[in-house]
Protein backbone atom coordinates (compact mmCIF):
# COMPACT_ATOMS: atom_id res chain seq x y z
CA UNK A 1 0.00 0.00 0.00
CA UNK A 2 1.82 3.17 -1.63
CA UNK A 3 1.52 6.55 0.60
CA UNK A 4 -0.73 9.76 -0.76
CA UNK A 5 -0.27 13.39 -0.92
CA UNK A 6 -3.37 15.19 -2.10
CA UNK A 7 -4.94 18.86 -1.49
CA UNK A 8 -8.51 20.16 -1.57
CA UNK A 9 -8.56 23.58 -2.40
CA UNK A 10 -10.97 25.73 0.43
CA UNK A 11 -12.54 29.17 -0.17
CA UNK A 12 -12.96 30.52 3.32
CA UNK A 13 -12.10 30.27 6.60
CA UNK A 14 -15.44 28.93 7.43
CA UNK A 15 -15.30 25.84 5.33
CA UNK A 16 -12.04 25.11 6.75
CA UNK A 17 -13.54 25.63 10.24
CA UNK A 18 -16.70 23.46 9.72
CA UNK A 19 -14.61 20.59 8.05
CA UNK A 20 -11.45 20.38 10.59
CA UNK A 21 -13.56 21.35 13.72
CA UNK A 22 -12.84 23.81 16.81
CA UNK A 23 -9.07 23.36 17.91
CA UNK A 24 -8.80 21.01 14.68
CA UNK A 25 -10.98 18.32 16.60
CA UNK A 26 -12.04 16.31 13.59
CA UNK A 27 -8.55 16.76 12.02
CA UNK A 28 -7.40 14.91 15.41
CA UNK A 29 -10.38 12.11 15.07
CA UNK A 30 -9.19 12.07 11.28
CA UNK A 31 -5.94 10.78 12.64
CA UNK A 32 -7.04 8.33 15.12
CA UNK A 33 -9.36 6.88 12.95
CA UNK A 34 -7.78 6.81 9.79
CA UNK A 35 -4.27 7.75 10.38
CA UNK A 36 -3.95 10.40 7.62
CA UNK A 37 -2.65 13.70 8.74
CA UNK A 38 -4.58 16.94 7.89
CA UNK A 39 -2.41 20.57 7.35
CA UNK A 40 -4.37 23.56 6.31
CA UNK A 41 -2.00 24.89 4.46
CA UNK A 42 -2.37 28.16 1.73
CA UNK A 43 -6.28 27.74 0.93
CA UNK A 44 -6.03 24.19 0.68
CA UNK A 45 -6.58 20.67 3.03
CA UNK A 46 -3.33 18.58 2.76
CA UNK A 47 -4.22 14.95 3.26
CA UNK A 48 -1.24 12.60 3.98
CA UNK A 49 -1.12 8.74 4.48
CA UNK A 50 -2.10 5.52 2.87
CA UNK A 51 -3.82 5.45 -0.35
CA UNK A 52 -6.87 3.72 0.74
CA UNK A 53 -7.25 6.28 4.03
CA UNK A 54 -6.70 9.20 2.13
CA UNK A 55 -9.33 8.16 -0.27
CA UNK A 56 -11.97 7.39 1.96
CA UNK A 57 -11.51 10.96 3.96
CA UNK A 58 -10.90 12.65 0.73
CA UNK A 59 -14.64 11.29 -0.18
CA UNK A 60 -15.86 12.12 2.84
CA UNK A 61 -14.61 15.81 2.98
CA UNK A 62 -15.46 16.72 -0.48
CA UNK A 63 -18.94 15.48 -0.05
CA UNK A 64 -19.23 17.89 2.86
CA UNK A 65 -17.68 20.95 1.04
CA UNK A 66 -20.25 19.78 -1.80
CA UNK A 67 -23.16 20.61 0.53
CA UNK A 68 -21.75 23.62 2.25
CA UNK A 69 -21.31 25.36 -1.51
CA UNK A 70 -25.23 24.30 -2.31
CA UNK A 71 -25.97 25.64 0.52
CA UNK A 72 -27.15 22.28 2.99
CA UNK A 73 -26.64 23.08 6.55
CA UNK A 74 -23.28 21.12 7.31
CA UNK A 75 -21.81 21.10 11.12
CA UNK A 76 -18.69 20.04 12.91
CA UNK A 77 -20.54 17.11 14.56
CA UNK A 78 -22.30 15.86 11.29
CA UNK A 79 -18.63 15.77 9.59
CA UNK A 80 -17.20 13.89 12.60
CA UNK A 81 -20.43 11.74 12.11
CA UNK A 82 -19.81 10.73 8.82
CA UNK A 83 -16.41 10.44 9.07
CA UNK A 84 -16.71 7.73 11.56
CA UNK A 85 -19.48 5.78 9.77
CA UNK A 86 -16.66 5.21 6.72
CA UNK A 87 -14.47 3.20 8.76
CA UNK A 88 -16.46 0.50 6.74
CA UNK A 89 -15.97 1.61 3.30
CA UNK A 90 -13.34 0.86 0.77
CA UNK A 91 -11.39 3.37 -1.24
CA UNK A 92 -13.84 2.36 -4.36
CA UNK A 93 -16.98 3.04 -2.16
CA UNK A 94 -15.19 6.23 -0.44
CA UNK A 95 -17.70 9.04 -0.13
CA UNK A 96 -20.50 7.00 -0.36
CA UNK A 97 -23.25 6.08 2.55
CA UNK A 98 -22.61 3.03 4.17
CA UNK A 99 -25.05 0.40 4.54
CA UNK A 100 -26.84 1.12 7.55
CA UNK A 101 -27.30 -3.16 8.13
CA UNK A 102 -23.56 -3.87 7.11
CA UNK A 103 -21.96 -6.13 10.22
CA UNK A 104 -18.77 -5.75 11.35
CA UNK A 105 -16.34 -7.28 9.11
CA UNK A 106 -13.65 -9.67 9.42
CA UNK A 107 -9.91 -8.29 7.86
CA UNK A 108 -10.62 -11.11 5.58
CA UNK A 109 -13.81 -9.51 4.10
CA UNK A 110 -15.85 -11.69 5.59
CA UNK A 111 -19.06 -10.21 7.24
CA UNK A 112 -19.80 -11.94 10.43
CA UNK A 113 -22.95 -13.52 10.80
CA UNK A 114 -25.15 -15.82 13.54
CA UNK A 115 -24.20 -19.42 12.55
CA UNK A 116 -26.91 -20.74 15.12
CA UNK A 117 -30.24 -19.62 16.26
CA UNK A 118 -29.06 -18.92 19.58
CA UNK A 119 -26.82 -17.02 18.25
CA UNK A 120 -29.18 -14.67 16.55
CA UNK A 121 -30.65 -14.30 19.59
CA UNK A 122 -27.98 -13.03 21.18
CA UNK A 123 -27.24 -10.63 18.25
CA UNK A 124 -30.82 -9.35 18.38
CA UNK A 125 -30.63 -9.02 22.31
CA UNK A 126 -27.53 -6.53 22.15
CA UNK A 127 -29.68 -4.63 19.34
CA UNK A 128 -32.43 -4.49 21.70
CA UNK A 129 -30.92 -3.74 25.02
CA UNK A 130 -28.57 -1.28 26.92
CA UNK A 131 -26.93 -4.35 29.26
CA UNK A 132 -26.90 -8.15 27.94
CA UNK A 133 -25.82 -10.96 29.92
CA UNK A 134 -24.68 -13.41 27.24
CA UNK A 135 -23.91 -16.67 28.92
CA UNK A 136 -23.21 -20.31 27.83
CA UNK A 137 -19.96 -22.52 27.41
CA UNK A 138 -16.84 -22.28 25.10
CA UNK A 139 -17.20 -22.12 21.68
CA UNK A 140 -20.57 -20.54 21.97
CA UNK A 141 -19.25 -17.09 20.30
CA UNK A 142 -20.08 -15.05 23.40
CA UNK A 143 -17.20 -12.75 23.25
CA UNK A 144 -16.61 -12.97 19.17
CA UNK A 145 -20.22 -11.58 18.48
CA UNK A 146 -20.18 -9.08 21.34
CA UNK A 147 -16.99 -7.85 19.56
CA UNK A 148 -18.18 -7.58 16.68
CA UNK A 149 -21.07 -5.86 17.56
CA UNK A 150 -19.01 -3.58 19.23
CA UNK A 151 -16.88 -2.58 15.93
CA UNK A 152 -20.31 -2.39 14.31
CA UNK A 153 -21.56 0.24 16.82
CA UNK A 154 -18.19 2.25 16.30
CA UNK A 155 -18.42 1.90 12.34
CA UNK A 156 -21.76 3.45 12.44
CA UNK A 157 -20.80 6.19 14.86
CA UNK A 158 -23.15 5.11 17.52
CA UNK A 159 -20.19 4.86 19.72
CA UNK A 160 -16.81 6.69 20.02
CA UNK A 161 -14.93 4.06 22.55
CA UNK A 162 -14.65 0.33 22.30
CA UNK A 163 -13.64 -0.82 26.35
CA UNK A 164 -12.82 -4.70 26.84
CA UNK A 165 -12.30 -6.01 30.35
CA UNK A 166 -11.26 -9.08 31.46
CA UNK A 167 -10.95 -10.04 35.85
CA UNK A 168 -7.64 -11.53 36.38
CA UNK A 169 -8.39 -14.34 37.70
CA UNK A 170 -5.98 -17.51 38.00
CA UNK A 171 -7.42 -21.03 36.27
CA UNK A 172 -4.50 -23.00 38.51
CA UNK A 173 -1.90 -21.22 37.51
CA UNK A 174 -0.26 -17.85 39.96
CA UNK A 175 0.49 -14.43 38.60
CA UNK A 176 3.71 -14.40 40.49
CA UNK A 177 5.05 -17.22 38.63
CA UNK A 178 4.92 -16.03 35.33
CA UNK A 179 7.90 -13.58 34.16
CA UNK A 180 7.86 -9.92 33.81
CA UNK A 181 6.41 -6.73 35.42
CA UNK A 182 2.50 -6.56 36.03
CA UNK A 183 1.55 -5.95 32.35
CA UNK A 184 3.76 -8.69 31.05
CA UNK A 185 1.46 -10.67 33.98
CA UNK A 186 -1.51 -9.67 33.20
CA UNK A 187 -1.59 -9.95 29.28
CA UNK A 188 -2.25 -13.32 29.09
CA UNK A 189 -5.50 -12.83 30.56
CA UNK A 190 -6.36 -10.10 27.60
CA UNK A 191 -5.41 -12.23 24.76
CA UNK A 192 -8.24 -13.66 23.84
CA UNK A 193 -9.83 -9.88 23.07
CA UNK A 194 -6.80 -8.84 21.29
CA UNK A 195 -7.12 -12.34 19.31
CA UNK A 196 -10.77 -11.01 18.52
CA UNK A 197 -9.55 -7.48 16.88
CA UNK A 198 -7.17 -9.39 15.57
CA UNK A 199 -9.80 -11.37 13.70
CA UNK A 200 -12.20 -8.83 12.99
CA UNK A 201 -9.97 -5.63 12.03
CA UNK A 202 -7.01 -5.10 9.76
CA UNK A 203 -3.80 -4.88 11.32
CA UNK A 204 -3.35 -1.29 10.74
CA UNK A 205 -6.51 -0.24 12.01
CA UNK A 206 -6.20 -2.62 14.91
CA UNK A 207 -3.06 -0.86 15.87
CA UNK A 208 -4.09 2.60 15.22
CA UNK A 209 -6.95 2.33 17.55
CA UNK A 210 -5.20 0.38 20.26
CA UNK A 211 -2.54 3.57 20.32
CA UNK A 212 -5.07 6.24 20.40
CA UNK A 213 -6.87 4.30 23.04
CA UNK A 214 -10.25 4.47 20.56
CA UNK A 215 -9.91 0.63 21.87
CA UNK A 216 -8.77 -0.09 25.53
CA UNK A 217 -8.50 -3.74 26.52
CA UNK A 218 -7.91 -3.87 30.05
CA UNK A 219 -8.07 -5.95 33.55
CA UNK A 220 -11.44 -5.04 35.79
CA UNK A 221 -9.33 -3.26 38.43
CA UNK A 222 -8.76 -0.72 36.12
CA UNK A 223 -12.46 0.19 36.04
CA UNK A 224 -12.92 1.43 39.50
CA UNK A 225 -14.01 5.44 39.89
CA UNK A 226 -14.51 5.67 36.05
CA UNK A 227 -17.97 6.50 33.97
CA UNK A 228 -17.56 5.38 30.53
CA UNK A 229 -19.73 7.81 28.31
CA UNK A 230 -20.52 7.09 24.54
CA UNK A 231 -18.69 3.77 25.16
CA UNK A 232 -19.32 -0.06 24.09
CA UNK A 233 -18.01 -1.80 27.18
CA UNK A 234 -18.14 -5.52 27.04
CA UNK A 235 -16.97 -7.64 30.19
CA UNK A 236 -15.83 -10.96 29.55
CA UNK A 237 -14.98 -14.08 32.02
CA UNK A 238 -17.57 -12.69 33.97
CA UNK A 239 -17.97 -16.25 36.44
CA UNK A 240 -15.10 -14.64 37.26
CA UNK A 241 -16.35 -11.26 38.94
CA UNK A 242 -17.32 -11.08 42.84
CA UNK A 243 -20.50 -9.90 43.93
CA UNK A 244 -19.27 -6.55 44.71
CA UNK A 245 -17.03 -6.55 41.68
CA UNK A 246 -19.76 -7.08 39.80
CA UNK A 247 -21.94 -3.99 41.17
CA UNK A 248 -19.09 -1.97 40.61
CA UNK A 249 -18.64 -2.62 36.68
CA UNK A 250 -22.13 -2.62 35.82
CA UNK A 251 -22.31 0.96 37.42
CA UNK A 252 -19.72 2.12 35.30
CA UNK A 253 -22.21 2.72 32.66
CA UNK A 254 -22.58 6.42 31.11
CA UNK A 255 -24.87 8.28 29.28
CA UNK A 256 -25.32 7.05 25.58
CA UNK A 257 -23.15 3.65 26.22
CA UNK A 258 -23.80 -0.39 25.65
CA UNK A 259 -22.42 -3.35 27.71
CA UNK A 260 -22.04 -6.68 27.13
CA UNK A 261 -21.30 -9.08 29.48
CA UNK A 262 -20.39 -12.72 29.07
CA UNK A 263 -19.27 -15.54 31.00
CA UNK A 264 -19.51 -19.71 31.60
CA UNK A 265 -21.16 -20.63 34.77
CA UNK A 266 -19.33 -23.81 34.39
CA UNK A 267 -16.07 -22.43 34.86
CA UNK A 268 -15.89 -20.45 37.93
CA UNK A 269 -12.12 -19.89 39.27
CA UNK A 270 -12.70 -18.04 42.48
CA UNK A 271 -11.81 -19.60 45.76
CA UNK A 272 -14.71 -21.79 46.83
CA UNK A 273 -16.00 -19.77 49.97
CA UNK A 274 -16.24 -16.56 46.99
CA UNK A 275 -19.67 -15.66 45.31
CA UNK A 276 -19.34 -15.22 41.82
CA UNK A 277 -20.71 -11.74 40.80
CA UNK A 278 -22.18 -13.41 37.68
CA UNK A 279 -24.69 -15.71 38.81
CA UNK A 280 -25.65 -13.10 41.54
CA UNK A 281 -26.43 -10.66 39.15
CA UNK A 282 -29.08 -13.41 37.03
CA UNK A 283 -30.39 -13.48 39.84
CA UNK A 284 -30.86 -9.76 41.41
CA UNK A 285 -31.33 -8.19 37.78
CA UNK A 286 -33.98 -10.70 36.21
CA UNK A 287 -36.92 -8.54 34.53
CA UNK A 288 -35.25 -5.19 35.00
CA UNK A 289 -36.42 -3.05 31.86
CA UNK A 290 -33.41 -2.68 29.62
CA UNK A 291 -31.37 -5.39 30.84
CA UNK A 292 -31.44 -8.85 28.37
CA UNK A 293 -30.16 -12.41 29.11
CA UNK A 294 -28.91 -15.28 26.06
CA UNK A 295 -28.60 -18.46 27.30
CA UNK A 296 -26.27 -20.44 24.75
CA UNK A 297 -26.03 -24.14 24.91
CA UNK A 298 -23.98 -27.08 23.44
CA UNK A 299 -25.81 -26.45 20.03
CA UNK A 300 -24.36 -22.87 19.50
CA UNK A 301 -20.58 -24.09 19.78
CA UNK A 302 -18.60 -23.24 16.36
CA UNK A 303 -15.48 -24.19 17.59
CA UNK A 304 -14.19 -27.87 15.96
CA UNK A 305 -17.33 -30.21 16.05
CA UNK A 306 -15.69 -32.34 18.90
CA UNK A 307 -15.79 -29.40 21.11
CA UNK A 308 -19.86 -29.34 20.76
CA UNK A 309 -19.76 -33.18 21.95
CA UNK A 310 -17.32 -32.35 24.62
CA UNK A 311 -19.76 -29.86 26.25
CA UNK A 312 -22.75 -32.43 25.76
CA UNK A 313 -20.79 -35.24 27.64
CA UNK A 314 -20.04 -33.10 30.32
CA UNK A 315 -23.46 -31.69 30.81
CA UNK A 316 -25.02 -35.40 30.67
CA UNK A 317 -22.72 -36.81 32.44
CA UNK A 318 -23.77 -34.29 35.51
CA UNK A 319 -27.36 -34.83 34.98
CA UNK A 320 -26.85 -38.83 35.74
CA UNK A 321 -24.85 -37.63 38.86
CA UNK A 322 -27.82 -35.72 39.85
CA UNK A 323 -26.06 -32.21 40.05
CA UNK A 324 -24.20 -30.02 37.81
CA UNK A 325 -20.64 -28.56 39.17
CA UNK A 326 -21.60 -26.66 41.34
CA UNK A 327 -22.54 -28.67 43.72
CA UNK A 328 -19.07 -29.48 43.74
CA UNK A 329 -18.68 -25.81 45.11
CA UNK A 330 -21.84 -24.88 47.13
CA UNK A 331 -20.21 -21.30 47.83
CA UNK A 332 -19.85 -20.07 44.36
CA UNK A 333 -23.49 -19.03 44.07
CA UNK A 334 -23.45 -19.72 39.57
Amino acid sequence: MSDADIHIPIDSVDEARTLLGPLDSNARLIRELHGVSVLQRDGSLRLLGDDEHVAVVRGVLEDCLRGMRQGRAVSTQQVAAQLRRTLGISADGAGEAPDPAAKARQKSGGVVRARTEGQQHYLDCIDKHDVVFGVGPAGTGKTYLAVAKAIEAMKKGGVRKLVLVRPAVEAGEKLGFLPGDFQAKIDPYLRPMHDALSDLLDPRTRMRWLETEVVEVCPLAYMRGRTLNQSFVILDEAQNTTVQQMLMFLTRLGEDSRMVVTGDPSQVDLPGNVRSGLGDALRRLDGVEGIGVSRLGAEDVVRHKVVSRIVTAYDEFDRRRGHDDRADRPESGV
